[in-house]
Parts: C-alpha cells; sequence; structure tokens
C-alpha cells in the first residue's frame, strides 16, 4: 500500500507543476486584467442576478439561479473549507492562507468565463436534453476536431468527482468528536459502518437527479454557512486580543515563510507556500477545474452572461468568507501549533478550544451538513462526464461506482485521498483553462452586448 501511496504523491507533485500553475493562475491574471476587472465593477448587479431579479421562467435549463449556485458551492463549501483550509496551515503556516487569497481573486474573473461559456455553448445529450460544462462547450464553442480535449475533461472528472476527500474527513471528524471521547473504540470497522451509512443517506438523494439535490442543497448550504460563521465570530470574540496579530501574520508569512514544512518549489520554500495556496485554493472554489460549469450550466437562463455573473461570487463565498473564518478559527486558539493533528481534527481542535462543551458538535453539525451536500453535487458531475463519453442512457453505472467509492473514502488514509484528488483535479484544469483562454473575446463581446442592455 505505501508504494501505491508514494505512487498517487509522485503523480499529484508531476502534474501541479510550474507549467500548471502557469495556466491556472497566469490564465486566471489574464482573464482579470482583460476583463478589465469586471469581476469587481459588476458585484451589486450580480447579487441582483442572484436575488432573482431577471428569472424567467421561460428560460432553456433546470434550475434557477440560486439553485445553480447552491449546487455548485455544496460541492466547494465542504471539506476543502474545514479540513483543507487546515491542511494549509498545519503545512506551510498562517502564509498558505494569503496565497490562497490570491486564488480566489483571481479564481472570481476565471469562474465569470468559464461559466459564461457553459452557457453560451451549451449542448445536447444523447437523449437530447440540454447540457452544459466544459467537454460541451469544448465541442459546441471549438468544434468536433477538439473532441479529444473534452474527452480528456471528462475522463479525469470520473474520478475528480468521487467524494473519498469529503467522506475522508467526514469520517475522521466523527470518530474524533462523537465516538473517542465516549469511549468508542475507533478504527476500521468503526469508518466502515460510518461509511456505509453515509452510502445509504447519498443513495436516496441522487436517485432523485438534480431536481431533488438542487432543492435539497439550496436549504442546506446558506443555513449552514450561517451556523459556522456566527460559531467561528464567538471564537474570534473569545481570543479579540490576538485576531490582529495572526490577522496581520497571513501577510507578513506569505513572504517570509517561516512556517512552512513542506518541500520546496525552484529551490526555495516561498515556491513551495505559493504552490500549497494555490492548490488548497484550488481544492476549495474549484476556479479554473471546470466543475461547477456543469450545474452553471444546467441554470434557467438565456443570457450567458448573468450566469458567469452568478458564478463568480462563488470564490468570494467560499474561499474569501468561509475559508478565512476557518483560518482564523485555527490561528487565534493557537493549534495550528500543535504536532499531532491534521485536517479536520486541528480545525475541531480549535472549536473545542474556542468554544468549551459544544464547540465540536456545532463543527460536526456543520461537517455534515457540507461534506453530505458535497456527496450530491459530485455525483451529478460524475454523472455528467459519462453520459458525454458514452452516452446519457449510461449514467446511472457512474453512481455504482461512486457510492463504493463511499465506503473506500471512508476507510483509507488522508494523504493518499489527497493526492489523488489534486492530481485529477489538475488534469481537468488543462482543457478547462485552454479553452476558456482561446474564446474569452467570445465572452467579453457577449459581456459588452448584456451590460449596454441592462446596466445604466
Amino acid at each position: 500500500m505505501s508504494q501505491i501511496d508514494q505512487f498517487i504523491a509522485d503523480f499529484a507533485s508531476a502534474v501541479w507543476g510550474i507549467p500548471l500553475v502557469i495556466l491556472l493562475i497566469g490564465g486566471g491574471i489574464f482573464l482579470l486584467i482583460y476583463s478589465r476587472f469586471l469581476p469587481f465593477r459588476y458585484l451589486g448587479h450580480s447579487i441582483e442576478v442572484l436575488r432573482g431579479k431577471y428569472n424567467n421562467p421561460d428560460d432553456p435549463g433546470d434550475i434557477n439561479h440560486f439553485q445553480a449556485l447552491s449546487t455548485a458551492l455544496s460541492s466547494t463549501v465542504g471539506m476543502g473549507n474545514i479540513a483543507g483550509v487546515a491542511v494549509a496551515i498545519a503545512v506551510g503556516g498562517p502564509g498558505a492562507i494569503f496565497w490562497l487569497w490570491i486564488s480566489a481573486i483571481v479564481g472570481m474573473a476565471t469562474k465569470f468565463f468559464t461559466n459564461s461559456l457553459a452557457v453560451m455553448y451549451r449542448g445536447r445529450d444523447s437523449e437530447g436534453k440540454i447540457q452544459g460544462g466544459v467537454m460541451y462547450f469544448i465541442v459546441e464553442g471549438l468544434g468536433k476536431k477538439w473532441k479529444p480535449l473534452a474527452a480528456f475533461f471528462a475522463i479525469a472528472g470520473l474520478v475528480g468527482a468521487l467524494p473519498v476527500f469529503n467522506v475522508n474527513q467526514l469520517t475522521q471528524a466523527i470518530n474524533y468528536i462523537l465516538l473517542e471521547p465516549n469511549d468508542i473504540e475507533t478504527g476500521f470497522m468503526s469508518s466502515l459502518i460510518i461509511g456505509i451509512a453515509l452510502t445509504l443517506i447519498t443513495t436516496v438523494v441522487i436517485i432523485g437527479g438534480l431536481d431533488r439535490i438542487s432543492k435539497t442543497v439550496s436549504k442546506l448550504v446558506p443555513a449552514m454557512v450561517a451556523l459556522y460563521f456566527v460559531s467561528v465570530l464567538v471564537i474570534l470574540f473569545v481570543n479579540y486580543t490576538v485576531v490582529f496579530h495572526y490577522f496581520g501574520m497571513i501577510f507578513t508569512d506569505a513572504f517570509a515563510a517561516n512556517n512552512y514544512k513542506g518541500d520546496p518549489l525552484l529551490g526555495g520554500v516561498l515556491g513551495g507556500l505559493i504552490l500549497l495556496g494555490i492548490r488548497r485554493g484550488a481544492f476549495s472554489n474549484e476556479a479554473g477545474i471546470g466543475t461547477a460549469t456543469m450545474a452553471h450550466g444546467a441554470s434557467k437562463t438565456s443570457e450567458p452572461i448573468r450566469e458567469g455573473l452568478i458564478a463568480m461570487l462563488g470564490p468570494a463565498i467560499d474561499t474569501l468568507v468561509v475559508c478565512t473564518l476557518t483560518a482564523m478559527a485555527i490561528l487565534v486558539t493557537g493549534v495550528w501549533q500543535t504536532e499531532d493533528v491534521n485536517g479536520v481534527s486541528l480545525t475541531a481542535a480549535a472549536f473545542e478550544q474556542g468554544i468549551p462543551y459544544i464547540g465540536n458538535y456545532l463543527l460536526l453539525l456543520c461537517i455534515l451538513a457540507f461534506s453530505i451536500s458535497s456527496l450530491f453535487s459530485y455525483s451529478y458531475y460524475g454523472t455528467k462526464c459519462l453520459s458525454f463519453l458514452i452516452g446519457a442512457e449510461n449514467k446511472k453505472y457512474y453512481n455504482y461506482v461512486y457510492i463504493l467509492s463511499i465506503i473506500v473514502g471512508a476507510t483509507t488514509s488522508l494523504s493518499f485521498i489527497l493526492n489523488l484528488i489534486d492530481g485529477f483535479f489538475a488534469l481537468m484544469a488543462i482543457p478547462t483553462m485552454i479553452s476558456t483562454l482561446i474564446m474569452a473575446p467570445r465572452v467579453m463581446k457577449a459581456a459588452k452586448i448584456y451590460f449596454k442592455k441592462y446596466t445604466p
């Protein structure tokens, strides 16, 4: 097993090299400048769209703007925000959060372009139903000669959409917060039982398809984000004397890299820290990865730019708000300097110290909601990838693999799971960013027409 772990770790390190960083972050910076900082200039308009001001029930698509964003957020506002941030701090220290922020700011522009394209170039599956996503806008926007690139994305998406990280960290959270303090033995058997329970819950929801998924998560995600927000505010209030110290440390340590414990990049620890922040940012908000295009591509709208504006809110909510909350809770309580905890256990330790007696249980409630909602959304992404490859009539077969992977995720090591998903996310980013950069002028042309029509 150790050889497999090492192979997957080497694979993740290889694909997350300098070329991908240039493509993902460099491409995002180009889109941000090319759009003249559009995500920030039209933030108010995007919120109006989200509130339903421009909803039209007769528009093509399956779900409204809010449901599309909720579905996309349910896959990003999850363990990437709680456990992923904890991993980033454990390895990189406070400075990792700064580079996480940079990835989010850049990612807002990337999401605007990718998700505008997801609606602009929707295709039809083998059953004749309208579908959106990277694989469809590659074929519809660039032509059938580019289909191998679309297929590359869909194949990588089959693995990237597996819920193994969320399940792994949820299992760890239940063991750490609920079972161990009550002297219940934890190990393979307890993890297996948790995996089976999650399998049953997920099966009930995903059988209902996108409509049931979107309705479930649109209620679940906002409520849990609110609970998580209030809980962290309590922790910050209790530790108010050190809040500004650690907030400032995020900036200073971002360039000093004094607390970085990972592998160097280009011979330096700063390069390694930057890469760590970018990797964890990509895992958190998925900007440039392309998964969210499959949710936003199903939105009820005839205006592609409108959906791009909605999608760009994702990294702001996901990374700039939720990830920052997690980071500050871990930093102000001092648990980030603990050597024997990592991942979700580190966040749990922060909540336990910040809100004695009930903090752990509040966190567990949020984790349950975030993780389970992610389980629902990722199944939808995987079935869309399989539908593109072998036909919509066969998409149900993905759910069998998906359900099996829940048990695998519950009983496998964190390092293996994290490297596996990191690696395939990187592969998904390649076709997403290449096709988006090629078609960026088309998005800007459509944006000029749209804003002339709908904004003063």
